[in-house]
This record gives C-alpha cells, structure tokens and sequence, in this order.
C-alpha cells in the first residue's frame, strides 16, 4: 500500500539525478508520501530559492551545482560572482542548484548526502 501524499514533505527533485532518487525512496521507506516537485519543469523563482538558502543556513555559491557541462561552460561560472548573480544564474538554469533539497516541519536540507534527511524526516 502506498502512503498518501503528506503535504508537510517536499522534495525539490531531478528524477535524472541518483542521489535525488535514493533520497526519494528515503523518505517513502520512512512512510511518508511527499509533494514532488520537478524543478527542471517547475523551476524555482528567485523568492523560493532565496527562501530554502535562508532555511538552510546557505549562501547561493554554497549551493551551486558545480559539476556537469552547463556551469563548465558558463563564462558567468568564475569566482567572484555575488549571490545575486548566482541566483540569477540558478533561476535561468535550474540544473545549476544542487539537488535534493528536502522541506518538512523539522527543517529544510541539501540532502548530500543522502543521508541527510534522517535530519529532518518526522519519526526518525
């Protein structure tokens, strides 16, 4: 039997990516069903990702995705961008954010590693 969706959980996704996957069937291992949500096909606004950073204790450059071609090959991608850059940057390419980030009632995360969630899993 599958849990029904909690609307207390969410996972900010990349179905492409495997640690995104592993921290899903985390937290449906734990019980809990939680909103979804793609963000390559959803993406973040700036004020979504300005509130998770804050959530997080996080700067925009402590959550950049610097592995893959894109932010290679981005000349914007040196040193000494501001995080109002980087989050312009992470608004106009998604896939520059690290992935997962986990919302619940016991907290907001980067699961990296996965891990991570038993932080903020409920019933943990």
């Amino acid at each position: 039997m599958t849990p029904s969706t909690d609307p207390s959980i969410t996972i900010y996704h990349n179905p492409g990516c495997s640690t995104s996957r592993q921290v899903l069937a985390l937290i449906r291992d734990a019980g809990h069903e939680p909103v979804v949500i793609d963000y390559l096909k959803t993406p973040y606004t700036r004020a979504l990702l300005v509130s998770l950073l804050k959530a997080m204790g996080m700067t925009a450059g402590q959550l950049l995705r610097r592995k893959g071609d894109l932010y290679a090959s981005l000349e914007e991608a040196r040193p000494g961008r501001s995080d109002a850059e980087w989050l312009d940057l992470m608004v106009e390419h998604p896939v520059l954010v690290e992935r997962p980030i986990v919302v619940t009632p016991l907290g907001t995360r980067l699961c990296r590693p996965k891990e991570r969630v038993a932080e903020v899993l409920p019933g943990r």
